[in-house]
Parts: structure tokens; sequence; C-alpha cells
């Protein structure tokens, strides 16, 4: 058949083909580069360096141990977990989980990480304990770590150092600066003053009622000028970013709103050896938590100028995502080669664990979560280990034995958060009985109940967090390969109690007597 095409009918011809042509080529082109947001997961108050061709990243979690994550990336996309700031704040009910007591959303909060004559810096302070902690090293990877605390916990503060002088600028609003001591072991008396007497300014006319005012500072020197970086939520409006600009670090500082788009805010400026700036952000993406976003910097004036005529791009001009498995969130089977560490960096405890009670070698192969005291409810159980859920989609799935639980034993997969989900065994009367729970007003409801007649079982969750639909469905199975879903939908919400987007959890607790516990076979994790 021939195709006869005259005038525009051609001209509209050739276009078309030309598009199938090009369309393959630009989606695959496209396929080969990141994508925002860089990390589908909750990792919060972000701080980066570069040291030669390798970045580091610092990030909040708060109520969980060890704490204080540290990530490195050759390319800012591609991260990978390579330890922690502090295995434990301090020896505390709160953060023990003792006397009903708990530290849900506070512990360690913003991070600022540092790098200077050799050695690194981490730093963060803790509502918790009321300190400030200064971690330094010459090993970042491998440590060993010193540490210095003092009172009292300086809120969001920006580390800097500035010739033979260490600062930190801190505040909500009225922005703070103080000069440390040498050792970094306290501040130097009366060397506090005022930075900026209203930061929120440029977001916010004064007197405004409401919103959020400016904090997350952050402090850069580029090219002899001092940049400080804050977030301000301002009434009616969103999340947005504020850079004040001074030539000497003590001001006088003008400021201005560098960044207003689809919330994504609190950060600050990161170079690549090729001569390229970004900006690390982050946004609030309901249940998952609060996701990072890199967004590209170019400079006028003097002034960094964030997006893509202001705005936040999908596509970046930056190497595409591999996964965060294994290197952020990763499967175990629990089975440990000599030297391995007891637990992957990818996993944390919910509070301070109890060492005695839980271990991957008395039955190796499997985590053993033993019992060791009464606890009445899941958010005061100790020794639950977690660790994050990720978007757009994720599941989990656990192999439990259930042999030793003793009487009103509870032991499962979990959601956690302050509204939490949980699917697992409970021993009544000598009987295993698989229940499906949650949390959405306050009080644990019970939706599932079924007798249990074998020894192990399998639990699975899905988690759906696609254009914050923020749903997940639990699943159970007796021979880990047929499954049957259990209970109803159950909608996931971040709350500000805790803080923080909705980790997957193993746990066991007593309600009536100690002594008993589980082994879990393997965790499983999934796009």
């Amino acid at each position: 058949m021939k195709i006869h095409l005259t005038g525009m009918r051609r001209s509209s011809y050739w276009v078309l083909v030309l598009f199938l042509f090009i369309k393959p080529i630009y989606g695959q082109q496209m396929d080969h580069k990141a994508k925002n947001p860089i990390i589908f997961a909750d990792v919060p108050d972000l701080s980066m360096l570069r040291v030669g061709d390798t970045y580091y990243m610092s990030s909040t979690t708060m109520h969980m141990n060890p704490g204080l994550p540290l990530m490195k990336s050759k390319d800012l996309v591609n991260w990978e977990m390579i330890g922690y700031g502090h295995n434990t704040l301090a020896d505390m009910d709160e953060l023990n989980l003792d006397q009903n007591q708990n530290t849900y959303g506070r512990g360690s909060w913003a991070s600022s990480l540092r790098y200077h004559q050799g050695t690194y810096y981490v730093s963060t302070f803790a509502q918790t304990t009321g300190k400030t902690y200064i971690y330094s090293t010459q090993d970042i990877e491998k440590g060993p770590w010193d540490r210095k605390e003092f009172k009292p916990a300086l809120h969001d503060h920006s580390l800097f150092f500035e010739g033979d002088k260490i600062y930190m600028i801190w505040g909500g609003g009225k922005i703070n600066i103080v000069e440390l001591l040498p050792d970094l072991s306290g501040i130097k008396p009366e060397t506090q003053r005022v930075l900026i007497e209203n930061a929120t300014l440029p977001t916010t006319p004064e007197g405004a009622k409401g919103g959020l005012q400016a904090e997350g500072s952050q402090l850069f020197k580029v090219n002899e000028k001092y940049y400080l970086f804050n977030i301000s939520w301002p009434p009616g409006g969103m999340r947005s970013v504020i850079v004040h600009r001074a030539d000497k670090i003590d001001g006088p500082y003008e400021g201005r709103v560098v960044l207003q788009d689809k919330g994504v805010a609190q950060g600050g400026l990161i170079d690549m050896p090729n001569g390229a700036w970004y900006a690390y952000l982050f946004q609030d993406y309901g249940a998952v938590g609060r996701i990072p976003y890199l967004v590209p910097v170019t400079w006028k004036e003097d002034w960094p100028v964030l997006g893509v005529d202001g705005k936040v791009p999908e596509i970046l001009d930056l190497p595409a995502s591999k996964g965060l498995i294994p290197y952020i969130v990763n499967s175990d089977d629990f089975d440990r080669k000599a030297g391995e560490p007891a637990l992957p960096l990818i996993w944390q405890w919910n509070h301070n664990p109890v060492a005695a009670l839980w271990s991957v070698s008395e039955n190796k192969g499997n985590l053993r979560l033993k019992t060791g005291r009464i606890d009445q409810h899941f958010l005061q159980a100790r020794n639950t280990l977690t660790q994050r859920t990720f978007g757009p989609t994720c599941e989990g799935e656990t192999a439990i034995d259930i042999s030793a639980m003793k009487d009103g034993d509870f032991a499962g997969l979990s959601l956690l958060q302050q509204n939490y989900g949980l699917l697992g065994v409970r021993m009544e009367g000598g009987q295993h009985v698989l229940v499906n729970s949650n949390v959405k007003t306050g009080i644990e409801e019970e939706l599932a109940h079924i007798p249990l007649h074998q020894q192990k079982v399998y639990l699975k969750v899905k988690c759906d967090f696609t254009n914050k639909r923020d749903i997940a469905t639990f699943f159970y199975s007796l021979n880990g390969k047929n499954w049957e879903s259990i209970g109803t939908e159950f909608k996931m919400t971040y709350t500000i109690p805790h803080f923080m987007g909705y980790r997957f959890g193993l746990f066991n607790y007593a309600t009536k007597t100690v002594g008993g516990f589980v082994d879990f076979d393997y965790f499983h994790i999934r796009p």
C-alpha cells in the first residue's frame, strides 16, 4: 500500500515519525536520570558535606537507637548507611521506656555535619536530656568517636568553624550565635548574641499570628560571603526556604525567600567537584515521613537561586537511583558469619534496647526476642526492632516460631507510629491466637482473632504511600506460600507526637508472665 502525502499532511506525518522515533530514546534518557524525591523514605533534617569526591549526610531518628544516622554517596543520589553518631543519649526512664515513660518525637533532633582540618564533626541536641552533643572522629566510617556534651540544648543549631573560633547558630524566629570552648565542652561565657532579630520576616509580616517561625539554621560560607538557610511556614502558606546573606559572620544580614514550591524546604547547600550546586531539602509526605529532595542552584548577584523557574524539578541531571535496597533498607535472614555485626546498620531499636533480651546467636539464623517484664501495650514494650518503610509502595514479611511463648505474650509484625498497626500471635490460656489490631483514636482495637494450631506462622504487611494514599494491608500464611488478608485496610496517619514516618517492627512483649521468647526466621523487605 502506498501513502501519498502533500503539504501540511506530509509535514504532520514526518513530525509524527520523528516523535515516535525520539520518544523511546528520550524516555530511556529520563530513565537514566535521577528523580525527586531522591530518597522516598523518612530521612529528615538533612545535613550534608563533601570531602573530595565523596558526600556525607546526617539525619534525624529521634527516639531510635542507635541514633543520628550517617550515610555516604558518590553521586548525591545513591546513599549508603555507614554508621551512627551515638548508641544512646543517656540511661534514663524516658529513653529506656521505664516507669511508663517514653521519648517519642523527642530524643536527638536536627544535626549539623562538618569537616574541619582533617576531623569530621556531627552535632545534635536533645529535648529529652536538655543537652547539646558534639561527636568527632578522623574516620567517619570506622571511628572511634569522641563525645562532648553540655547544657543547654541549642535548638536546630548549625556548627561553624571560622579561623580559630567555633560557633553555633541556633534559634526559632530570633536567631542567636555563640562561641564554643576550644575543646567543644561548652559555651564560652558572655559570647551569646542575637544574629538576626526576626528571621521570619521575609515570609511573614511582623505581628502576624500562627505559622512556623524561622528555624532549621544551616550556615555556609561561599566566596567570602555568609549564607544562613532557614525554613518558615507562614500562616495560610507553605513551608518556605529563607536565606539571609552577610559579608561578615556577625552581620548585618539581609534576607529573602528563595523557594516556595510543594512545601519542599529545610536544608542547605552542597557543591559538586564539577562546579554544580544543589540545595538538599525535604518534603512532608504523609505517613511515609519526611522525604529528601535535591534542587539545582544557580547564582545571581551573589544570591543562590533555587529550582528551575522557581519550581522543584522532577528530573535531575544526576545518575538514576539504584533503589534503597540494600543500603538504606534491606532484608535480613539473621544468619551471621564470623566477624559480622549482630545487626546490620539498617536496623534501629525503638528507644534503648535491653541487650540481655535479644540474640541472633542463641538459635542461629533467627532473631530471638525474649520478655523480661510486664507491659500492657505495644508502645511501652522494649526491644521492638525497626527499619523504615518506603514509597511509593513496599512490603515487609516475616516468619515466627511461637512455641516458647508464655500466657499473655504478644509477638509479631508491626507498623510503628502513634496510630500503630499490629499483626501477631497472642498466647491466651495455652492457645495461640492470630490477632490483627490497630489504633485510630488512641485505643487499640482488635479486628481479627483466629485460633492457631501450629508452631510457626508467616506474617506480611503491604504499604501504599502513592499520592499520600497511606493504606496498609496485613496478610498471614500457614505455609509461606498461600496468603490470606486479615482485618481491614489500615489508614496510616503521620502524627506530631511521634514525628516520624511509619516503620516496620518486630516485637514481643509479656502482659502476664515473663520468660517467654519467640524466634523470627527472617525479615524480607521489597518494593
